[in-house]
């Protein structure tokens, strides 16, 4: 199973769209809670390259992006794949 990583903000509704996704494949990920945290906040748009909003979501340490492409991965059947790496 892929490493999966999700970057939130407690009051996100993306943030909510984008775990419900995950937890309704039964996907194990870390997740960082950065509510509030400018450093954190800092950390995770050094990995990202530059998105600062919130989800970020990164699979096997590769950027996938936010709530949108996480959904956009799954329509297009390419999610699953991803996630069995």
């Amino acid at each position: 199973m892929a490493k999966v990583e999700i970057y939130t903000w407690s009051t996100c509704p993306y943030c909510r769209r984008a775990k419900e996704l995950l937890n309704s494949k039964g996907v194990d990920y870390k997740e960082y809670d950065i509510t509030g945290d400018e450093a954190a906040r800092a950390k995770m748009v050094e990995r990202t390259g530059g998105p600062k909003s919130v989800p970020q979501i990164f699979i096997d340490n590769k950027h996938v992006g936010g709530c949108d492409d996480i959904h956009a991965l799954d329509d297009q059947g390419k999610l699953d794949t991803l996630l069995a790496a």
